[in-house]
């Protein structure tokens, strides 16, 4: 022992040491709760958190955390040019409000899909990450896949590295991958995930494409109208002052004539008028009242309502359905639900449901009371509740609705082709009846004087 200093025995070097590990856990009633443990390993640090009876979120040694928040600020400055960011440079990396931070949702749905098939094949979350941002084409989801990767590879999980990216993941995304990773079942939600997201870009597909030629027609019908309001009409009034004799023209004819004059003469105020009522549209339904009767006004509308009415009941079925399957509790599901419906109408009746369930009564009354949902899926709720198989009964109603989407979309498509072309052929045939009309009276008065001159 006279061999060796005794400072050589004390003064162990900072890698001698154990690590420590802070970890940030959920207990049985669901509340937070935050700690340190003094282990060898991560892992080591996750079975002690278990064997505590908690249900570890988050969990990183605390020596890394505090050396990733100082290097933080150099690997952001050396990110554009190679070089740390000094005093006086300047960044280049500009984004427009509005513009940056969001991502298509086909192409959201397409990243789901293959990270779920990749994690289901057995590849590790992390390694999946890096391979799907490697192949990425869209730069802003690029940068997100990279950003999440490097917060998995800091000791967060999967669904708090989501909920750092709002404008992409909303809350139905990160709430599935969170009770995925309670569950232990990521690769089973990441697919539920991808076939939810999978139909309802189907659905919405089938929507905008019904109402493409609806909305092609009409703005044939408006080009049409302005063309013969500025350049057609006007050469006929120039017509019209030669002849008649003084004659006052027909009421109808000097309706059109007035509208065709203010047109061409005050076009700036024609367009600011249509603009200004655009927008007071707009602002009306930004109000609270506005949006609710507007969005009841979508249901209630002929043959486009039905459509809407039956996309926003397998919305609703399918996300709500789709939430408890994979573990989210119901109150977080129809919290959840009621912020993704998309419709105030819908949205109430999910709060009044989840006032119903928060008071232990059932999802039905409400449901019933609203007036939006038909008996049918009220019945099979109904059934579902009781039997204890509400899940699967709602994806039935999903699966049976989005069928019903198909049918509606079509009649939709073959009642507003024919109401189209009606519209556009009263607006044209309109304008041609209101230029013959003094012709005709002119033909008609000089057939009066004609007989009358036989007569005498």
């Amino acid at each position: 022992m006279g061999r060796f200093p005794l400072c050589g025995l004390i003064n162990l070097t900072k890698e001698e040491r154990m690590p420590t590990y802070s970890y940030v856990a959920l207990d049985a009633h669901g509340k937070e709760q935050k700690g340190t443990l003094d282990v060898a390993s991560q892992n080591e640090a996750i079975g002690r958190v278990k064997e505590m009876g908690l249900f570890p979120t988050r969990i990183v040694e605390a020596e890394k955390a505090k050396d990733k928040a100082k290097g933080g600020g150099k690997k952001a400055g050396k990110a554009a040019g190679g070089k740390p960011k000094r005093k006086g440079d300047i960044n280049l990396n500009i984004k427009i409000p509005g513009l940056s931070g969001r991502v298509k949702p086909k192409i959201l749905t397409t990243f789901t899909r293959q990270l779920a098939t990749l994690v289901d094949a057995g590849l590790p979350l992390l390694r999946g990450l890096r391979v799907l941002e490697k192949q990425e084409r869209n730069p802003t989801l690029k940068d997100i896949i990279g950003e999440l990767a490097l917060s998995i590879e800091g000791g967060s999980t999967f669904s708090e590295g989501l909920a750092q990216h709002p404008k992409v993941f909303n809350r139905l995304f990160v709430n599935m991958v969170k009770a995925g990773e309670l569950g232990g079942v990521l690769e089973v939600v990441l697919n539920r995930l991808a076939e939810f997201m999978e139909k309802a870009q189907k659905i919405k597909g089938k929507v905008i494409a019904a109402m493409f030629y609806p909305v092609a027609v009409l703005v044939v019908a408006v080009a049409i109208l302005m063309i013969l309001m500025v350049k057609v009409i006007p050469s006929f009034e120039q017509v019209f002052l030669g002849m008649g004799d003084g004659r006052p023209l027909p009421g109808f004819t000097r309706f059109v004539l007035g509208v065709s004059r203010m047109v061409k003469d005050h076009i700036l105020v024609t367009l600011g008028i249509m603009v200004g009522i655009y927008i007071a549209f707009i602002l009306f339904t930004k109000t609270k009242f506005g949006r609710f009767a507007w969005d009841k006004f979508k249901l209630k509308m002929p043959v486009v309502g039905q459509v809407i009415n039956k996309v926003a009941i397998s919305r609703f079925t399918r996300t709500l359905g789709t939430l408890i399957s994979s573990g989210v509790p119901i109150l977080q599901a129809l919290t959840i639900v009621k912020e993704t419906a998309g419709n105030v109408v819908i949205a109430k009746a999910v709060s009044d449901v989840h006032e119903s369930v928060k008071e232990g009564e059932t999802i039905t009354a409400p449901l019933e009371t609203s007036g939006v949902f038909p008996p049918m899926v009220i019945s099979m709720v109904d059934v579902g509740e009781q039997t204890g198989a509400l899940p699967e009964m709602l994806l039935k109603i999903a699966d049976n609705y989005d069928d019903e989407v198909d049918n509606a979309v079509a009649a939709m498509t073959s009642l507003l082709e024919p109401i189209m072309i009606v519209f556009l052929a009263v607006i044209v045939g309109s304008i041609v009846i209101a230029m013959f009309l003094p012709l005709i009276d002119l033909m008609n008065s000089m057939g009066d004087s004609g007989g009358g001159g036989k007569d005498d």
